[in-house]
């Protein structure tokens, strides 16, 4: 049986949505998805249809959404489904949403020198293999800076200040632009590339965002099929309370 993964693109269509879309639902059809394709927040309304996918990919910048989707959503990905998505597509989704933002892990809130800074993306050798083989790389696009959950595991830096700003008076940093993190039984991943549809089409970017759908639908697998080791550890949770 193939997988399944829900996209929903909208909002600013200044970050290119739709052709965005388009390019995730390629990668995601080349890898056996049946994917569905919603231009509507209120594809979110139904939380037992969203539970049915192995994959979420949300692409909507800004705006605002009904509580009850976030809820939806939340308790979708809590029980084993995969949210993924890149730049202000996920991370700069709906401002006023704080749930929103505590399940993805992030949020933007600057990009100095705005769009065409040339930066380098550092991948970082962390316990998780996810990124592995691949090689650091320069993008021009806008450089993400995000308020960050510390909960997160980094698996790509880039290093600020590269454009001067009141933020340069502090020390250097090194802002997380790949990550990943749990959210329930679900996993979560993001990518702050992706300000036009060809940065998202370029061979790293598509390649960062391949192994991130496919590593956050397998949680869905987990999720319904857990090993013996998993089940004896939620067995034995009650033994020392």
């Amino acid at each position: 049986m193939s997988q399944k993964a829900l996209i929903v693109w909208g909002g600013w269509d200044g970050h290119e949505p739709e052709q965005i879309a388009g390019i995730f639902k390629n990668i995601l059809e080349e890898e056996n998805f049946e994917v569905e394709v919603s231009h509507s927040l209120d594809t979110y309304a139904d939380g037992e249809k969203l539970k049915t996918f192995d994959l979420i990919v949300p692409h909507w910048t800004m705006g605002k959404i009904e509580n009850e989707y976030v809820r939806n959503i939340s308790q979708a990905v809590m029980s084993g489904v995969g949210l993924a998505g890149c730049h202000g597509g996920m991370c700069d989704s709906f401002r006023n949403d704080v749930d929103w933002q505590f399940m993805t892990g992030g949020n933007w809130v600057a990009h100095p020198g705005n769009d065409g800074v040339e930066y380098m993306v550092n991948i970082k050798h962390s316990s998780s293999p996810l990124l592995s083989g691949m090689e650091d790389f320069k993008v021009v696009s806008e450089q993400y800076y995000l308020h960050v959950d510390p909960a997160v595991e980094v698996l790509a830096t880039t290093r600020f200040p590269v454009v001067e700003g009141p933020h340069s008076t502090n020390k250097a940093v090194d802002m997380p632009v790949v990550w990943t993190k749990r959210w329930g039984e679900g996993r979560v991943f993001y990518n702050s590339l992706g300000h036009h549809a060809d940065i998202v089409a370029r061979h790293e970017v598509t390649e960062i965002m391949r192994r991130g759908f496919l590593w956050c639908a397998e949680g869905k697998k987990l999720a319904d099929h857990p090993s013996s080791d998993t089940l004896k550890f939620y067995s034995g949770m009650g033994d020392s309370q």
